[in-house]
Parts: C-alpha cells; sequence; structure tokens
C-alpha cells in the first residue's frame, strides 16, 4: 500500500518506517549492516543502509526523519548527494528518543497535521 507520509526513526542498527493516512498506517524495519557486526570504535559504512531506505522512501510523498543520534542527519546527507528526489520529499527532521511504533505514529500524526496546517 502506498500512503502520502512516511515517518522513518533510524539509528545506526535499524530503521522504522511508518507510512500513513487518516485511517491506515503500515509499518516495516530495515536493518543496517551495524546490526548484525559487533563493532567497537569502527566505522560502519552505511552506504548500502542508506540505500535501502532509499528505495523505501520512493512511493511516499513526504517524510519526517527522526531518531535519537547523528544517523538521521548522516541519512539526509547521503539522500541530497546520491538520491535527490527522495531528499526532496523531507520535510522535517527531529531528535526523539527511542519511542514504541505506536507513539511514534502518534507523533508524526501530529507533526504532519501541523505541517499540512501551515500551508
Amino acid at each position: 500500500m502506498s500512503f502520502n507520509h512516511l515517518v522513518v526513526w533510524l539509528d545506526h542498527e535499524e530503521a522504522h518506517l511508518i507510512g500513513f493516512n487518516r485511517d491506515e498506517s503500515e509499518s516495516s524495519v530495515i536493518k543496517s549492516d551495524a546490526a548484525h557486526k559487533h563493532v567497537r570504535g569502527k566505522t560502519v559504512d552505511s552506504a548500502a543502509y542508506f540505500d535501502d531506505l532509499a528505495k523505501a522512501l520512493k512511493t511516499a510523498v513526504e517524510v519526517l526523519v527522526v531518531g535519537p543520534g547523528q544517523e538521521k542527519l548522516k541519512l539526509v546527507k547521503h539522500l541530497v548527494k546520491h538520491h535527490h528526489d527522495q531528499a526532496d520529499k523531507i520535510v522535517g527532521v527531529e531528535t526523539i528518543d527511542h519511542p514504541s511504533d505506536g507513539q511514534l505514529l502518534a507523533y508524526a500524526r501530529k507533526y504532519f497535521h501541523r505541517v499540512d496546517n501551515m500551508r
């Protein structure tokens, strides 16, 4: 199913994606290579992880990117550099901790409601 709004919560290990409209939602999880390796003090190349996320963004019209650390900003930079069409869909980048999927969906619905009302 295709939804206009998509929220992506991510850290260096995984991304939770929830596509939604007013009445329905659909969620998925994309794991990074870092989730499968114990890496101490080494930087894991996130390009493949970010490319997987870029593919997942293709059907969305507007995307909100959230998360607790710097990974969300790294994703945005990667999209700007390698996936211009998906980067243009991003309407916001916010810092939030580790919500449940229900809390994440509620946050995104409230965020997009404010964004939609500003237009």
